[in-house]
């Protein structure tokens, strides 16, 4: 297996899991994660965003909406499947797997899992990510 491409630069990585690229809750979720991106690395935090989408996928998401993080393809699901960003879902009453927006704190030294925010909604969520890490690095 292929190690996470975890930060060489910061003391910590951001890896937030979503499923698609040009949907409406993903776009919005990486706007703002590049919106809080200098805040983010204020605090020595590099962001990557994981979905299943191809690279070709990812390069067209970035160029239509201006986004300024690094996106990481998996289509295999081998990172999806390692964090559990993967299981059961429900949409319109059909049951199906699929991917569970996730993200984890990982301190980059050392790979391990500092803090983590399972099941969450895109809306809001990159905030409440930049108000607990600045929380959690002042104690």
């Amino acid at each position: 297996m292929n190690k996470v491409p975890l930060s060489q630069t910061h003391q910590y990585t951001i890896l937030y899991f979503y499923p698609k690229d040009n949907t409406p809750g993903c776009t919005l979720e990486a706007q703002d994660f590049t919106r809080l991106k200098a805040d983010f690395e204020n605090l020595d935090v590099e962001i990557f965003g994981v979905s299943k989408d191809s690279e070709a996928s990812h390069e067209n998401f970035c160029a239509k909406h201006g986004l300024g993080i690094t996106l990481i393809s998996d289509p295999d699901g081998v990172l999806h499947e390692k964090f559990g960003a993967i299981g059961e879902k429900k949409n319109y009453g059909k049951t199906y797997i699929g991917t569970i927006r996730s993200t984890f704190l990982l301190d980059s030294a050392t790979g391990e899992i500092v803090r983590e925010w399972r099941n969450v909604r895109a809306k809001g969520h990159a905030e409440r990510v930049l108000a607990e890490i600045t929380d959690l690095l002042k104690n």
